[in-house]
This record gives structure tokens, C-alpha cells and sequence, in this order.
């Protein structure tokens, strides 16, 4: 009898807990790379097991020389055009089977090596950064100044081929790190929204020509993408950023974030420092983003 009463009492207890368990936030994973990673440390931890260097420049770019051991997953594998949108997310499965063709898997340290010719060369990396954490790879870091960076401090070269051994990748899809427009809009009022365009853009004064008009979503503060940067194309360190990102979206770590630019492609780059760096815990990507906000004239907006 008293072994019964015993019993019952055990499984009323876990049954009373149970709800504070499945409410409870879910703790992210302590890092095991920084998320900017300089050319000098990476040069150092070339040899490290864990780690695999992924280059999404275009293939001819990487056969001409690229980071030894280096990976080529180009950037139009991890971002697609669906209909009339650009930089859409591909299907979870291709993703998977991509990650794992990469050599990839839930405990490889993983960074980003593209171009930072052109403006929007060097946020590549960081779209594809926000791709891995939605996919479940938590450790993931970008090169800072990228393949330019390493070629200017003439860092070793290589052209052969790296050959990775294909790995069995399985997906942990975090949904909450992107919003389609319907979510959005229920959200003006609510969230903080963050444009990270170029103030000109924001301003309504100039647009890209594949957007169907100016303007910015209605409430929007402007955070530029251009903002993260030294004059040497590197990223600011952490004070000067979390000083830009507390003025735009306040100091609130647990607020909730939304993000966008033209294309859902460069607001990446903030959405990846705000929650890999500066801490905020609830940071999401509106992928259609401009491109897709201001072709609805329903849709809330402001000149």
C-alpha cells in the first residue's frame, strides 16, 4: 500500500511540472565558435576536425583559388526564386540534402567564406548563416571581410577541389526565424519592425528596379545594413554594434523582431548579429520583404 501511495505521488508531481516544462522558453545551445570569425583565427583552426569551410561564391570564382579545404556550395543553392520573389527559402528536404552533401552535420563548426565585391555580395554569407540556424546547425559563423579580406593578407590559396565526405543531415527546422506577410501584418503595432535598407530607400526616395514601388511598411524604424561595417568592409566589434541595434529596436532582449529589406537577402546580416552577438531572442526574417509588401496596395504602408 505504502508503495502504491508512493507511486502516486511521484506521478502527480511530474504531472503538476509537465505544464511548466512544455511552456518554458527552450535555452539555445552554448556556442562553440564565435559567429565573426577574423582570417587569422580561421587560419589557425584550418586543421580542426569539426570544421568545414563553406565558400558560396560561383564555381568558376572558387576553381580560380579559394580558402584551403574550402567547400563550394554556391549561393543560388541555398536561396531560390519562387514566382516572383527572389531569395526564397528552397525545400526543407533540399536544404537537408544539401547541408549533408557539404560534409555538415549538427556538431560541425561551420563558416562562411563569399565575395564582398558588390553590396549585396557580402550578405550571401549571412543569408546563408540564417538558412543553417533555420535548418538546426547551431554553430555557424561568417568570415569577416570574407574571401577579399583573405586574399588582401594574402592568406594561403588553394585550387584543388575539396571532396567532403557526405554526411546523414537531419533537419530541426526552426519556423519561428521567418514571417510571411500575412503574419507581419498582424504584427504592425505589436512588434518592433526594423528596415534595413539604405536610409534613401527607407526615406521612399529611391528603388531597386525589381520593387514595385517606394515606400517602407508602416511603423518601420530603419536600421541600414551598412551601418555594421568599418570603412575597411570589416564588422564593427560588438559595443558599436549593440549601441546601433538599442537605438532602432530598444533594449528589450526578448521583444519581439521583425526584419526586412528588398528581398529578405541583406536584413540577414542585423538578424543574424542581433541574436548570434548582441543576445535578442526573438528575431525573425520577413522573406517576401519589400518585394513582396509593396506590390499588395492593401498591404500597410507609408511613403
Amino acid at each position: 500500500m505504502r508503495k502504491m501511495m508512493w507511486l502516486k505521488t511521484i506521478v502527480l508531481a511530474v504531472l503538476l511540472m509537465l505544464p511548466l516544462a512544455l511552456t518554458a522558453p527552450v535555452q539555445a545551445a552554448a556556442r562553440s565558435i564565435d559567429p565573426i570569425v577574423s582570417t587569422d583565427w580561421l587560419q589557425q583552426n584550418l586543421n580542426n576536425a569539426n570544421l568545414v569551410v563553406v565558400d558560396v561564391r560561383k564555381v568558376e570564382e572558387y576553381k580560380a583559388g579559394h580558402i584551403p579545404g574550402a567547400v563550394n556550395v554556391v549561393y543560388g543553392t541555398w536561396a531560390v526564386k519562387k514566382g516572383d520573389l527572389l531569395n526564397e527559402l528552397p525545400e526543407i528536404d533540399d536544404l537537408a540534402d544539401t547541408i549533408g552533401s557539404a560534409g555538415i552535420d549538427k556538431d560541425s563548426l561551420v563558416v562562411l567564406v563569399g565575395k564582398t565585391d558588390k553590396v549585396p555580395d557580402q550578405f550571401d554569407m549571412t543569408r546563408v548563416a540564417w538558412t543553417l540556424k533555420y535548418m538546426g546547425v547551431p554553430n555557424v559563423a561568417i568570415l569577416s571581410g570574407g574571401q577579399n579580406h583573405w586574399v588582401k593578407e594574402n592568406k594561403p590559396i588553394s585550387q584543388d577541389m575539396a571532396r567532403p565526405k557526405e554526411k546523414s543531415f537531419s533537419a530541426s527546422v526552426n519556423k519561428g526565424l521567418f514571417v510571411d506577410k500575412a503574419s507581419l501584418a498582424g504584427k504592425i503595432g505589436q512588434a518592433v519592425v526594423l528596415d534595413n535598407r539604405a536610409p534613401a530607400f527607407f526615406e521612399g526616395k529611391e528603388k531597386l528596379p525589381f520593387v514595385p514601388k517606394t515606400g517602407r511598411i508602416k511603423g518601420a524604424v530603419n536600421l541600414p545594413v551598412g551601418q555594421l561595417f568599418t570603412p575597411e568592409g570589416l564588422y564593427k566589434d560588438k559595443v558599436a554594434l549593440e549601441a546601433l541595434a538599442k537605438k532602432a529596436a530598444g533594449s528589450d532582449l526578448n521583444k519581439e523582431i521583425i526584419v526586412y529589406c528588398d528581398t529578405g537577402k541583406t536584413c540577414t546580416s542585423w538578424a543574424f548579429i542581433m541574436t548570434e552577438l548582441l543576445g535578442y531572442k526573438d528575431v525573425k526574417v520577413y522573406d517576401g520583404s519589400s518585394m513582396e509588401w509593396l506590390a499588395d496596395p492593401n498591404a500597410l504602408s507609408e511613403p
